[in-house]
């Protein structure tokens, strides 16, 4: 504040002016460049669910004909949306700048694309309502998870993300990604591979890693990490892109809360995974892993068995 004299509203030209210097001001959009638009994304993920839980995020429209030619008008809005802000993401991430200059043909293309895949996104997104419905005693109705449960939420961000990551958009994905987490407090990278079937119960501070492989049909709880153990650096000491490094949970398996798996290893099919454990190696199927009780005052050790 020493540095500028208040008299008036003069000031506030001087605090604009030093605002604008290069040295403060490092991540501007220096081309004019279009960005994207929260607003814009929060708009396309609330039409987005109207198209996979209709009546609960949208009107239940009383005949077919009815249904279909409003679901065509959404479908028509969240391809234009989508399009402008893909358009956005290339022209903001560096080396895709090419195809920004394109224009917007490269944008639509991957928004049509995008959906025509939404009847399998749906699909998925129906198996992780009824995986929510039957893992959780305390949900009456598969209509009570969608409407509450934080898992409903943050899956069908991640099942937007991840088909526009495979698809090769670049930020976009992240933005819709980290939407759910600031809303839900579950961090799942748009990179991540979950079948079907998949719950997340309570959830808050569950962490999924980019790389990471889920089978069908797995479950986990609040608090567990499924990361790296390491990251690998390049000769000029960047870190490396691309690699493999987090878990595969095969089918049918349970993690626990608090529970921290790491590195690029194989949790076996149909494996519980305890509370509160650090696992770095390999389990096998149908293995138990927990908590060893201790008599003494050393740090438990982890016992692994069959169950």
């Amino acid at each position: 504040m020493d540095k500028f004299k208040i008299t008036g509203e003069s000031y506030l030209d001087d605090v604009a002016a030093e605002l604008v210097k290069p040295a403060f001001y490092q991540f501007k959009n220096a081309n004019g460049l279009s960005m994207p638009s929260l607003a814009a994304l929060s708009e396309l993920m609330q039409r987005l669910r109207a198209v996979f839980f209709p009546g609960f995020h949208a009107p239940l429209y009383k005949s077919e004909a009815s249904a279909r030619y409003h679901l065509t008008a959404n479908l028509d809005s969240i391809q234009r949306i989508l399009t402008e802000q893909i358009n956005s993401g290339f022209c903001i991430s560096g080396a895709e700048q090419q195809n920004c200059q394109s224009g917007e043909p490269d944008a639509h293309s991957l928004a049509q694309r995008f959906i025509m895949q939404l009847p399998k996104i749906r699909a998925l997104l129906e198996s992780d309502v009824q995986a929510a419905y039957e893992g959780d005693p305390a949900a009456k109705t598969p209509g009570e998870t969608i409407f509450c449960y934080p898992s409903i939420q943050v899956m069908t961000n991640h099942r937007v993300a991840h088909e526009l990551y495979g698809l090769g958009v670049p930020l976009i994905p992240r933005i819709i990604s980290e939407m759910a987490h600031a809303a839900t407090g579950i961090d799942i990278h748009p990179g991540a591979q979950i079948d079907e079937n998949f719950f997340i119960d309570h959830g808050t501070g569950v962490v999924i890693g980019e790389t990471c492989i889920i089978g069908s049909g797995c479950r986990i709880y609040q608090g567990v990490t499924l990361g790296a153990l390491s990251f690998p650096k390049e000769d000029d000491g960047t870190l490396s892109k691309g690699l493999a490094r987090h878990p595969i949970l095969e089918d049918n398996v349970v993690v626990y809360a608090g529970a921290t798996i790491l590195g690029r290893i194989t949790i076996g099919k149909g494996s519980m995974i305890g509370g509160n454990v650090w696992i770095t190696k390999d389990v096998p199927p149908s293995s138990k892993v927990v908590q060893q009780r201790s008599t003494t005052a050393e740090p438990s050790e982890r016992m692994l068995g069959k169950s």
